[in-house]
């Protein structure tokens, strides 16, 4: 019996593990959010050091991910407050 076809595409038949996939994206999101986290304290500690901020500021931050073997490049938007 054949395969249930949409129009003239076929359905793709993925051989990706799945949980390996999803532990793959938590490991890398973990990693890049508590090492994120350890950059921005220590680059605002240097700052209220060298008192170029006063502590009370607002900045905002932007992180981008970017997957070139995925053609993926999406920025995320927010605001660090220290007050």
């Amino acid at each position: 019996m054949g395969r249930a076809r949409t129009g003239n595409v076929e359905p793709l038949e993925t051989s990706m593990n799945e949980e390996t996939f999803n532990l793959s994206i938590r490991k890398y999101l973990k990693m890049v959010g508590v090492s994120s986290q350890r950059e921005i304290e220590q680059a605002v500690a240097k700052a209220i050091a060298d008192r170029t901020i006063a502590g009370t500021e607002s900045f905002p931050a932007r992180m981008t991910l970017e997957i070139a073997g995925l053609k993926l490049k999406v920025s995320f938007d927010g605001e660090i407050n220290l007050n």
